[in-house]
């Protein structure tokens, strides 16, 4: 039988069939690829799937928050934030016909420049271009009305407005260094804006909203909306109305003397550390902060060219960047200096209450001492002969204090060195506090601790300077400087309070108050008729500067010294005496202090008590006589207030009188108008500084002006030194002209 082979497949079915199987295969690798891809879609990347569609669907808009406000210590609004709003546009939205006009009315309205606006419209695949920043409402409005109505009755879309946050701060330049600034992005970015920028912040808001595909609003429906919360604001301890005194006798006598390194000055509150005025001046308008103040420095930035040859370095951008840190700088705090002789309260206190020294130590002062071969001179060059302890430091003489250093010891000194709290910060409440630069007990040899206890070598901050002044003055505590004493909620309710207590007893309390009882024989130019004012001076080399004949000149004071409330500290950097040439603290920023304290002991409430002498030199107070008869009148101003009278018109009644209130010097001229439509003559202020008294007193007498006289009058050998009112000014006949005087044979250190 024979064998019979299997039927053989078409080839056609074979090949049917492996098609078929292919097709098979390629149906289920690619159901699985979409299973899998749901899977991923809807399981695995699911959250990043839903966010990248909503970003699509969503636009996120930030709403910053109303930075909280910066008080002073009577509730008065120092900085503050208002609404402001971002302008921009969306060229993807913007049809093409409509960019001229668009470009031509928001650089009419903002102030752009048109081709800039076009040339962010061009930007078509773009849904969003800032236009400007910071828009104040008036304008944010006009903006809006343009975008509603065109120019022609036309609306325009693709035009939006954002809220957003603006700093202010009313007074302009004043307490500038203090408060600091803000930048564009509403961060604090110097001073107590900084240092508190957390707690003004606040949490900035949201506005969610639908959007189309090209990105324009969907409309307000669509709009989730998140406020913001308002940061906290603070309660300072500066007081607004004696940061204005103090601002203004120090920016009078940085001008006056050409102070070419600026000027400090501060007040505290000598039992709680508080800051009641702090400045440097020059400064600032931290509404715009990068713009250069100071006239003469902005003409000299101006000037500055870049150097073509001088690669990839900027000079004028260099110049300006140099200008503007300068101005913002807060010398009270961020800069070293050598105290000079105001420094000797500190030694004269350790020597005291450390027992190395007694009020009964006598000296011998012949103008220099030698301390390991080396000479040590006193500003004194004659030298002051016999002294006790009180009388050297009233003297401030180098050599008695260099003996005073040497026999309480290296150890001794650097020990009340470091409690007084000068080997390290305050720990104040603004950025950039510098650390002092000090000698330590085993680097001060007798050189060095000869130069120390005058002033000289140690470095240390102003606030470290009247810190230290300060524990003398409340009887021995060493308090935490401070500006912030509360922080409130948007509400107003307190969220803290930052009133710190005192650090640790340094001196006694009589060693204390044998110190002020010195300083008030010390206050010099600083005195106040009425107040028991004391005080120190100093005048220190800038041993650093690189000019032999750079100055810091400087003056100390508290009052009333049988019972301190406040500390004044001023210092003059570099300054320049074009009348005497001498730069002495002494004579430059003792009256300086003087100032202030006559304005700011009666505004806090602390009572004048006159001596006898003080009494019978006193101002008077001049009465309103208006309406009275002219011999009536007469007799009030001149028999009861010493008074002198000018009568102007030929009336018989008293109709207006100049001035009409304050006070006058004893001997004054009031001028008293008996007919309606006279005007205040106006008279010219001439110009008395170097001058005698006597000069002077005919000058002013002449020009029909009152002289009120300050500082050294004594003697007929004083000069004038500076006058309030500068030559050339046009005031009313009989304006008070307040002229300080100086004796030139007085030494003032």
């Amino acid at each position: 039988m024979s064998d019979r082979q299997a039927p053989q497949p078409n080839m056609n079915t074979v090949i049917r069939r492996r098609i078929l199987a292919l097709v098979a295969i390629l149906i289920l690798l690619g159901f699985g690829s979409v299973v899998y891809s749901l899977v991923d879609l809807q399981i695995i990347e699911y959250e990043d799937y839903k966010v990248k569609a909503a970003n699509q669907q969503l636009k996120d808009t930030v709403i910053p928050a109303n930075r909280g406000v910066i008080y002073d210590a009577n509730m008065k609004v120092l900085a503050q934030s208002a609404t402001v709003w971002t302008v921009a546009v969306a060229p993807s939205e913007i049809d093409e016909e409509d960019r001229a006009g668009i470009a031509a009315g928001l650089s009419e309205i903002l102030g752009v420049d048109e081709q800039s606006v076009l040339d962010k419209l061009a930007k078509t695949k773009s849904s969003y271009q800032t236009i400007k920043l910071k828009v104040e409402k008036p304008v944010a409005d006009a903006v809006r009305q343009f975008a509603i109505e065109g120019k022609g009755g036309k609306g325009y879309k693709g035009i939006s407005l954002s809220q957003d946050s603006k700093r202010y701060y009313p007074y302009g330049n004043f307490a500038a260094t203090v408060l600091g600034f803000t930048g564009t992005d509403n961060n604090g970015l110097s001073g107590l804006e900084a240092y508190y920028d957390d707690v003004l912040s606040g949490t900035p808001g949201r506005q969610v909203s639908a959007q189309t595909a090209t990105g324009g609003d969907m409309g307000y429906e669509y709009d989730s909306f998140y406020a913001p919360q308002d940061g906290n604001s603070l309660v300072l301890t500066i007081d607004e109305v004696i940061q204005h005194y103090a601002e203004k006798e120090l920016d009078r006598a940085v001008q006056d003397y050409n102070a070419l390194a600026r000027g400090v000055v501060i007040v505290m509150d000598v039992h709680t550390g508080g800051i009641l005025a702090m400045a440097t001046k020059g400064d600032y308008d931290p509404n715009n902060p990068f713009t250069i103040y100071d006239e003469a420095k902005r003409a000299e930035v101006e000037a500055v060219a870049d150097d073509p040859a001088t690669e990839d370095v900027d000079e004028h951008k260099q110049a300006l960047l140099e200008a503007q840190q300068t101005q913002w700088r807060n010398k009270a705090v961020s800069d070293l200096y050598e105290p000079g002789s105001v420094f000797k309260l500190i030694t004269a206190s350790a020597a005291l209450d450390s027992g190395s020294s007694t009020l009964n130590d006598s000296f011998n002062c012949t103008g220099s001492i030698k301390v390991a071969g080396t000479t040590m001179r006193c500003a004194h060059t004659e030298g002051h002969g016999a002294e006790n302890f009180s009388q050297a430091l009233v003297n401030s003489c180098n050599p008695a204090f260099i003996q005073i250093g040497t026999k309480m010891g290296a150890g001794t000194f650097f020990n009340y060195f470091n409690a007084f709290g000068l080997t390290r910060k305050t720990g104040i409440d603004l950025p950039g506090e510098a650390q002092s630069q000090f000698y330590t007990a085993e680097g001060l040899g007798p050189v060095q601790l000869a130069s120390c206890s005058f002033g000289q070598s140690n470095k240390i901050t102003p606030i470290q300077m009247i810190t230290a002044v300060a524990t003398i003055a409340n009887g021995g505590d060493l308090v935490q400087p401070h500006l912030v004493s509360k922080v409130l909620d948007a509400g107003g309710n307190l969220v803290e309070d930052l009133e710190p207590e005192a650090k640790r007893q340094v001196i006694s309390e009589e060693t204390a108050k044998t110190i002020c009882s010195i300083m008030q024989e010390a206050s010099g130019r600083a005195a106040v008729k009425g107040y028991r004012v004391g005080g120190k001076s100093g005048t220190s080399q800038k041993l650093d500067s690189g000019d032999p004949e750079a100055r810091i000149s400087s003056f100390v004071g508290i009052a009333p010294c049988d019972d301190p409330q406040i500390a004044v500290l001023v210092i003059l950097d570099e300054p320049q005496n074009k009348v005497l040439g001498e730069v002495f603290g002494g004579y430059l920023a003792a009256p300086v202090v003087g100032q202030i304290m006559s304005q700011a002991l009666p505004y806090l409430g602390v009572e004048k008590i006159y001596t006898a002498e003080e009494a019978a030199e006193a101002d008077v107070t001049v009465p309103n006589v208006t309406g009275q008869e002219v011999a009536n009148a007469q007799v009030t101003l001149t028999r009861d207030k010493g008074l002198s009278v000018d009568v102007k018109g030929s009336g018989s009644t008293v109709v207006r009188q100049f001035p009409s209130s304050g006070t006058l010097p004893r001997g004054g001229t009031v001028t008293l108008y008996t007919e309606e439509g006279l005007a205040d003559e106006m008279v010219t202020v001439p110009e008395v500084t170097g001058r005698d008294m006597a000069s002077v007193e005919k000058a002013l007498a002449a020009a029909g002006l009152n002289l009120r006289k300050d500082g050294s009058t004594g003697s007929s050998s004083v000069i004038a030194t500076t006058q309030d009112l500068a030559a050339g000014t046009q005031v009313p006949l009989g304006t008070v002209v307040t002229v300080s005087f100086h004796d030139p044979s007085v030494s003032a250190d």
